[in-house]
């Protein structure tokens, strides 16, 4: 008969459950989180939300599936940009018929810090197909620029 000996400490699981508190109600107490200083604020549910960067600006694409594009609100002030919505419950089905609900409703709020390379008067968004993408243009004097080296005989 082979048994494996498995080591027993009591704070052998720790650090994994300090890690599932964390996921479970950092959400809910405001706590800054990720790279761009976001602060997430006690709401029903937050969108997930992808950032990346080009050579030109900083791209933001969140997912607003069954968000109306009117109950969307995008502000950027003092170097944050403030998305505020609400995924509406569909009210056309009496609630009794439901035979289960797992989609979440009601209203978000999403946080960034942006950096001070971001050009505020220049920032655009666009909704397509339950995605909403803001592209956050960067100030010509933090663009990249090649400069040539020139070669001398």
């Amino acid at each position: 008969m082979n048994r494996e000996l498995i080591q027993w400490g009591p704070f052998h699981n720790l650090a994994g459950l300090q890690a599932r508190f964390d996921r479970l109600f950092g959400d809910s107490f405001g706590r800054p989180c990720g790279d761009l200083g976001e602060t997430l604020e006690r709401s029903s549910w937050a969108p997930a939300v992808d950032i990346h960067e080009t050579s030109d600006a900083l791209v933001l694409r969140a997912d607003l599936p069954g968000v109306d594009p009117k109950d969307v609100d995008i502000q950027v002030e003092n170097n944050t940009l403030t998305l505020r919505g609400e995924r509406k419950f569909e009210s056309d089905v009496k609630e009794e018929n439901y035979q289960r609900v797992e989609r979440v409703y009601g209203s978000f709020v999403r946080s960034f810090t942006l950096p001070r390379t971001v050009d505020a008067d220049k920032v655009e968004a666009a909704y397509r197909h339950g995605v909403l993408e803001v592209r956050l243009p960067k100030k010509p004097e933090a663009k990249p620029r090649q400069i040539k080296v020139a070669v001398t005989n």
